[in-house]
């Protein structure tokens, strides 16, 4: 059975003497009987040496392989009793000895791919084996031949030792990087760039044993540990850190190396989807940063001789030498006034202020454009700020005093003017009372008695444009009871 069953003597030598002069040409030869081809494609490869290409060696392995798949006990049989018939031996009784020796002869197919594997520099065994088997199984989707489950399960245990190490290197940098998280992403990213070379080194002998797990529809445990392990990691960087790039770079690494593992594959596909809505997210957000730095940013030289600047920009407001951040700013007012001499108009005074809880900047203005352009952006940069700050303050169940007023989120304290006796104060629900402008003032108040009242001025109370604009919104909604019913 080692030699050429089936063959004639005369075809025989001639596939003799064309292994001697050109052992790859036996590969061109059809109609063969399989156990006679077999053994001839198995001397054949005693002639790979270091200068075959790992794609044809791949290709070579492929073709045994079809073959062991196509022997048959009761054809080989058939072979050697005809041969034995001619020769003048005894016919082969029972098919257990050909059965038994067929088995022998398949390690010696297994061996002598090996053996020719063994004579390839490693990465290019490395590749022989990937191609093989990732053509034969169709990426793993489809059952391998016999004989490539066996040279792949010899493979894995000739390349265990090199794995276990790269494995215990990746485990090693995955804990630096963790270890190394609070010192920057600089660091990270730095030591992610190892573990990358290394999974990558890693994934790259470990790639058949992948395709064939998958194949047979079984887990490669090791793969499933690195895999796992890394995507820890990620998960960590972001959801602790906050580091979204190193983060999506594993994942994305993740995908490239083991798309073999179904579960793992499917795991941080999701995973991937969901940095990347966080990703689109954050441009989005970006972005609007941007626009609205661009929105508030202004400058406008003040004055006719001796210019003063008055700025307004993400950096803050500033007028001369005061300067405020803008999330210091606490108090705002405006407002404009129109002068005339014996009833002739000689212009309008605008008058802008901002400061914080210490102090406060008061700016005088001429120019309608620089006032009102101001105080576009003044609202965008700093009011809807600090509206939103009042109308949380007063959701929280706390009290503020605006003036002679007390503010609740339920109501106002306002008071009743007296021509004799003591004001005193009269407790109001939102419902009670109705508001109006006047004299370059705000009023509330009682809508059943003209003497309940408060009232604010524009230009010389803080934040009055501010709290009008509060109760005016809430007046808004139907069946308001609350100020804070604006935020919902």
């Amino acid at each position: 059975m080692a030699w050429l069953p089936g063959v004639s003597p005369k075809k025989a030598m001639q596939f003799v003497s064309a292994l001697h002069s050109d052992p790859m040409s036996i590969r061109e030869e059809s109609g063969l009987p399989t156990l006679a081809h077999l053994n001839l494609l198995a001397a054949a490869f005693e002639a790979v040496d270091g200068n075959d290409s790992a794609d044809d060696v791949a290709e070579f392995i492929q073709e045994m392989a079809h073959l062991v798949d196509d022997l048959s006990a009761e054809q080989v049989l058939r072979d050697v009793n005809e041969d034995r018939s001619v020769s003048g031996f005894p016919e082969v009784k029972g098919i257990d000895l050909v059965e038994s020796e067929l088995s022998e002869r398949k390690r010696y197919y297994r061996n002598a791919i090996k053996d020719a594997l063994n004579r390839l520099p490693a990465a290019s065994l490395v590749e022989a084996m990937t191609l093989a088997v990732d053509g034969i199984t169709c990426g793993g989707q489809d059952h391998a031949p016999e004989l490539i489950d066996d040279l792949v399960d010899s493979y894995a245990v000739e390349t265990q030792g090199f794995l276990h190490k790269e494995a215990e290197n990746a485990q090693k940098l995955i804990k630096a990087a963790r270890d190394s998280a609070e010192s920057g992403e600089s660091i990270v990213k730095s030591i992610v760039d190892k573990l990358e070379a290394v999974a990558r080194n890693w994934d790259k002998v470990a790639q058949p044993i992948q395709l064939s797990a998958k194949a047979r529809g079984i887990d490669h445990e090791p793969s499933h540990e690195i895999a796992y392990s890394i995507r820890s990691l990620a998960i960590d960087l972001f959801n602790e850190h906050d580091m979204l790039i190193q983060s999506q770079r594993l994942t994305g690494l993740i995908q490239e190396l083991f798309a073999e593992l179904p579960e793992v594959s499917e795991r941080v596909e999701q995973d991937a989807e969901a940095l990347a809505d966080i990703f689109e997210n954050r441009k989005k957000t970006e972005a609007q940063k941007n626009e609205w730095a661009r929105e508030i940013t202004y400058q406008a030289e003040v004055g006719l001789m001796f210019k003063d600047t008055l700025s307004i920009s993400p950096d803050g407001l500033a007028w001369n030498n005061q300067r405020f951040p803008l999330d210091t700013v606490t108090r705002v007012r405006w407002g404009a006034v129109r002068r005339s001499i014996n009833g002739i108009p000689t212009g309008t005074t605008y008058t802008l202020a901002f400061g914080d809880n210490r102090s406060e900047a008061v700016i005088e203005l001429k120019k309608e454009s620089t006032y009102s352009t101001f105080l576009e952006k003044l609202w965008r940069a700093v009011v809807i700020r600090l509206l939103t700050e009042l109308l949380e303050t007063l959701q929280a169940g706390n009290e503020v005093r605006f003036g002679e007023a007390t503010l609740r989120d339920d109501g106002i304290t306002l008071i009743k003017h007296k021509f004799l006796g003591a004001n005193e104060p009269v407790r109001c629900s939102w419902g009670q009372v109705h508001v109006w402008t006047a004299d370059g003032a705000f009023f509330i108040g009682a809508k059943d008695d003209k003497k309940t009242y408060v009232g604010f001025s524009y230009i010389h109370a803080a934040n009055t444009h501010v709290l009008e604009q509060a109760i005016r919104m809430a007046f808004k909604k139907p069946g308001m009871r609350r100020l804070s019913d604006v935020l919902q």
